[in-house]
């Protein structure tokens, strides 16, 4: 792909083949394709390589190589806008030209997506090894290695979601770390609000999306977008947002173990959050006291 694309993209001998819009767009289609390629060439499959004799102690590896996974983040956060570039040139004669010449079966867009699959396979791997690992030396790493990749693949899966908020003003990034998201039922309950307002929103449960950062909770609402591939991918329309240095938690609310309340501003605001699990709250119990303490 590096080879019979993206760098066919600057050969001046097609360059006229290429689509003018397409011009100069090549980190975009294919984001950080190479810094991951260079990184599995010259690091990773060198030390993967020690550890032919010892198969079981391969955990460690992947704890030393962690930092370093997470160049797929930033593959998967640019993926969308890739996919978006495809669509509009996925016909054009330049790509057709590199596909007859590489004679691939599959079109590009099939090889933009090895690395999404590529880090979710990786967690597949790993649990097949500790599988057949149970007693031996090495199973900790492996165990922990497991972990760590499930971490990264939390993170990419948050941060898709992330970058597919709409209508916020500030800048996401200065909210701290994203720690969860996920969808709910709201229920609010405003202090200053006009007692009709009260009664109404005792009943009927809002559906929001919530993002959890260090600094402040997002609420926001989604929209199912209609297309194929990311396209589908759902985008969270901003509402509201809480400053952490203000919030409360209250975490058990009687008569359901699915809810917990979140209050602002000494309980001049009042929401009522009902996950979709015990599961789910107690996680983010757990991740909100965090944030509190």
């Amino acid at each position: 792909v590096l080879q019979g694309y993206a760098a066919e993209m600057d050969n001046p001998l097609i360059a006229h083949l290429i689509p003018t819009e397409l011009q100069n767009k090549k980190d975009i289609l294919f984001g950080n394709m190479e810094e991951i390629y260079h990184f599995h060439n010259r690091i990773f499959l060198r030390e993967l390589e020690k550890y032919i004799e010892y198969p079981e102690l391969v955990g460690r590896c992947f704890l030393d190589q962690m930092e370093d996974f997470q160049i797929y983040e930033k593959y998967c956060q640019n993926k969308p806008r890739s996919e978006s570039l495809w669509r509009q040139f996925s016909d054009s004669v330049f790509f057709q030209e590199c596909q007859r010449k590489l004679d691939h079966k599959l079109s590009l867009d099939s090889y933009l997506l090895k690395p999404v699959q590529r880090i979710t396979k990786y967690q597949l791997l790993l649990k097949e090894m500790l599988k057949y690992s149970k007693n031996c030396e090495g199973a900790e790493d492996l165990q922990e290695a497991l972990t760590s990749i499930l971490g990264i693949l939390k993170a990419v899966n948050d941060s898709m979601h992330q970058i597919a908020i709409t209508g916020y003003d500030g800048n996401l990034n200065e909210l701290g770390k994203l720690l969860m998201q996920g969808s709910f039922n709201v229920w609010t309950d405003h202090k200053k609000g006009h007692s009709k307002v009260k009664d109404l929103a005792r009943f009927k449960p809002m559906q929001r999306h919530l993002f959890l950062h260090e600094k402040a909770v997002l609420f926001c609402k989604k929209r199912e977008e209609n297309g194929e591939g990311y396209e589908k991918a759902p985008s969270y329309s901003y509402k509201h947002s809480l400053n952490m240095a203000a919030v409360g938690i209250t975490e058990n609310v009687k008569g359901d173990a699915k809810k917990f309340e979140i209050w602002y501003n000494a309980r001049e605001e009042v929401y009522i959050i009902q996950a979709p699990t015990p599961e789910v709250k107690a996680t983010w119990v757990n991740e909100i006291r965090k944030v509190l303490t």
